[in-house]
């Protein structure tokens, strides 16, 4: 809940995926290198690793004995047919592998997959990342159509400059997961130039301050000093939630709620994270009941209270999403106008090739029932544009994989000028 997979499968979004996270879909190797000819070294595989990404699109079944045991280690040989599974079940049926640089694409015909792959000595998969697919699209009316067939509720938002090229919803607040984390750095952005806070200004990790993953700063030593631009830096590229409850802290929650008064109290991803763990079921319907007032002081109780184990929030189906934080699409393309223009936006290019663009500015956000996707893009024609694809549904997980995939089909048509 609230989360990116970081490790395993990375969606580019979110939460808080940004996956997802990305957004990208990758499967993670350990020591992961990208694949480049003059590193390997003899003995040569016999396969290439061209011919190993077209044997999983091409085989029946997929294999565990394709894949280095530490590879398995971290992303089950189940979870892998899955993923292929559902790759084809988007992009249709195979048709060729391309090189790409030092990297690959898979050829299908509904669209495509950028693909990393790294084989070792013993013809075994030890690395292998696929990014975002990319779906052959007509329009934006089809992408559309297509989101409006979603079950729950979508909302979607194509901007040139200022004008309106494809909308669904716009102006309906959703959940939006991680995406909530723009706010954050507007107003943390506002305060700098207001000069009452700097970049280069040093925040010292404290243990209350921790959150649950997605991010890496949970396990950093109490006490560690980190400058506010790493803080920024890590809550947009990696979602890390500890970051952001740092800077939440730092900033002040009434900074956060004068942007967004809708969200009113503004949560951390800790208080949000205690509220909906199991065992906690009192709390949230006492929650739910009281006014603002009584919901702060709620989520002073909250601070006394443990985390609980970020096991309970994975694989799990939709909880309570009237806990969360609401944008509608057109406010997001609004934060995102606000700091698009900051470098660290575009540390994670999201679903968008960064090759197609003059930048890209990315961030989205996921939890079981919620997916948000945000990017700003500056083409090589001088264009921008904000593109946001928000997909809420209470009664089921959402498809991560088919909604980012036709997301990014529509990113691919501005590319192409369409």
């Amino acid at each position: 809940m609230f989360y990116q997979r970081l490790s395993i499968i990375i969606l580019a979004i979110a939460f808080f995926s940004g996956s997802l996270i990305f957004l990208e879909m990758a499967l993670a190797s350990v020591n992961w290198q990208p694949y480049n000819i003059a590193q390997v070294t003899t003995p040569t595989p016999s396969i290439t690793p061209k011919a190993a990404i077209e044997r999983l699109f091409t085989s029946k079944e997929v294999a565990s004995s394709w894949f280095a045991p530490n590879f398995l280690k971290q992303v089950p040989i189940t979870q892998i047919r899955s993923i292929i599974s559902s790759i084809k079940g988007q992009l249709g049926n195979y048709q060729e592998v391309k090189r790409d640089g030092n990297d690959y694409v898979v050829i299908f015909d509904q669209g495509s997959l950028p693909t990393n792959i790294v084989v070792n000595s013993r013809q075994q998969i030890s690395g292998l990342r696929f990014k975002s697919p990319i779906l052959k699209v007509s329009s934006l009316e089809k992408v559309v159509k297509d989101f409006q067939a979603l079950p729950g509720k979508v909302s979607f938002l194509v901007l040139e400059n200022s004008s309106v090229k494809a909308g669904l919803n716009t102006k309906e607040p959703l959940a939006v997961g991680s995406a909530f984390k723009l706010a954050v750095l507007k107003a943390l952005k506002s305060q700098i130039a207001a000069g009452k806070h700097s970049w280069k200004e040093v925040v010292t990790l404290r243990e209350d301050k921790k959150s649950l993953p997605s991010g890496i700063l949970q396990t950093w030593p109490d006490n560690s000093p980190l400058t506010v631009q790493t803080l920024a830096s890590l809550m947009i590229s990696v979602s890390d939630n500890t970051a952001t409850d740092i800077l939440i802290d730092l900033v002040g929650r009434e900074a956060i709620e004068s942007i967004t008064p809708r969200n009113r109290p503004f949560f951390t991803t800790r208080e949000l994270f205690v509220l909906k763990a199991t065992g906690n079921d009192k709390l949230l319907q006492r929650y739910r009941q009281g006014k603002e007032k009584q919901r702060r002081q709620i989520l002073g109780e909250i601070e006394k209270l443990p985390l609980p184990d970020v096991n309970q929030f994975i694989g799990t189906n939709p909880k309570a999403l009237d806990m969360e934080w609401f944008f509608t699409a057109e406010e997001l393309c609004g934060l995102m106008k606000e700091v698009g223009d900051l470098p660290l936006m575009s540390i994670n290019p999201g679903v968008a090739d960064a090759k197609d663009w003059q930048r890209v500015a990315f961030k989205g956000g996921s939890e079981p029932g919620v997916l948000n996707l945000t990017t700003w893009l500056q083409g090589k024609n001088g264009k921008q544009y904000c593109v946001v694809g928000t997909w809420n549904n209470s009664n089921a997980p959402v498809d991560e994989v088919g909604f980012s995939t036709l997301y990014g089909g529509a990113i691919s048509l501005l590319a192409e000028g369409k």
